[in-house]
């Protein structure tokens, strides 16, 4: 939940604010050709933060998440999935410790569900978790944007996934097509830090950001599509989201057949529709090479695309993304193309179960 405090800057700075989460700062299509070839910077308070505490709060974690939370450490963090005992994502976070605490960050609209789905498993281990408010998320990205940075955080995580904490604040690096960083600090720094930033770099809404994510190929789950896909199906083991070498935890046994046994049908792809309307998650996809009444794949997130359309990530199975018409919504919606991603998926589909 965005605070009073943070909430009465960024109005201040321009924001439109509807529900806790900024809509733009005034001229939305701008933002989104910006995103993609110049510097921005956005507000991430549209997601939220679960702190993970206690003696017992990697073990705990570790026998729920995907990942390897071992390998979480002040240097580095991960994405990582919490499944239902069918080997369903329930929910994606990307994980990273700040100070004692195992920080979750996840969309905001699956904050309460996950709590309770995690304090379920608790039982008698010495752990709590709690809905941080303490902290503002923010987002840094552009050609330039590491050389900026760097003028006002003397050392910067120079790898995907690792971390670097400084005065203050966690800077986190992302994937993107161009130099990408997620910002964790309390308001008073995180405003020094963007009013900083901001003499470069664009403030957009929350709509871009995740226009970011797409593009780099980052699922984002949300709550149309809770329970829905095995972790393999959104790229996780590609992403570094998967240990298959870490032993049990909830869903493991179905996420380990879908890894060794068989084949996976079914992968996240990125693709460009002829829309304009951004397509809501969970969204069928159609292919003209299968059965009229039958979707070939849902929508995993979508946003306007600088060049017109739509783009989005979706998964699909991997038959129809090799050849056929696909259609968004319908056998006569917008017609969708598929886009490489910043990383191979073919290479990635020879192992996995039949699902």
């Amino acid at each position: 939940m965005m605070s009073p405090e943070w909430q009465t800057f960024l109005q201040d700075a321009g924001a439109v604010v509807r529900d806790g989460r900024v809509m733009h700062f005034g001229n939305p299509s701008a933002e989104i050709q910006f995103s993609a070839t110049g510097e921005v910077i956005a507000d991430l308070s549209h997601r939220a933060l679960i702190a993970v505490r206690g003696i017992d709060a990697e073990k705990f974690l570790q026998g729920q998440l995907t990942g390897d939370i071992r390998a979480v450490d002040s240097t580095n963090s991960q994405l990582s999935a919490h499944c239902s005992p069918k080997g369903r994502v329930v929910a994606l976070f990307r994980v990273f410790r700040r100070d004692d605490t195992l920080y979750l960050a996840l969309p905001g609209a699956l904050l309460e569900s996950s709590l309770v789905r995690l304090r379920k498993y608790v039982l008698m281990s010495k752990v709590t978790l709690d809905a941080e408010s303490g902290l503002v998320q923010a987002g840094y990205a552009g050609v330039s944007a590491a050389q900026r940075l760097h003028e006002l955080i003397e050392k910067l995580p120079d790898e995907v996934n690792a971390v670097v904490h400084s005065q203050g604040i966690t800077v986190i690096r992302l994937p993107g097509l161009h130099p990408r960083f997620e910002l964790i600090g309390p308001p008073a720094a995180l405003k020094t830090l963007w009013t900083r930033l901001g003499v470069h770099a664009a403030p957009v809404g929350a709509g871009p950001w995740e226009l970011l994510d797409i593009l780099a190929g980052i699922p984002v789950l949300h709550p149309e599509n809770v329970d829905s896909f095995v972790p393999q199906m959104l790229n996780l083991d590609i992403l570094g989201g998967i240990s298959f070498k870490k032993g049990c935890y909830t869903g493991q046994e179905i996420v380990a057949r879908t890894h060794y046994l068989g084949r996976l049908k079914r992968r996240m792809y990125r693709l460009h529709c002829a829309s304009d309307d951004p397509a809501p998650p969970a969204t069928a996809i159609f292919s003209s090479a299968h059965r009229a009444d039958e979707g070939i794949g849902a929508v995993v997130a979508a946003q306007p695309a600088p060049q017109g359309g739509t783009v989005l990530l979706a998964v699909l199975q991997t038959e129809a993304a090799a050849g056929g018409e696909l259609r968004l919504g319908g056998n006569n919606g917008p017609l969708c193309t598929v886009q490489d991603l910043p990383y191979s998926v073919e290479a990635a589909s020879g192992a996995g179960a039949s699902l």
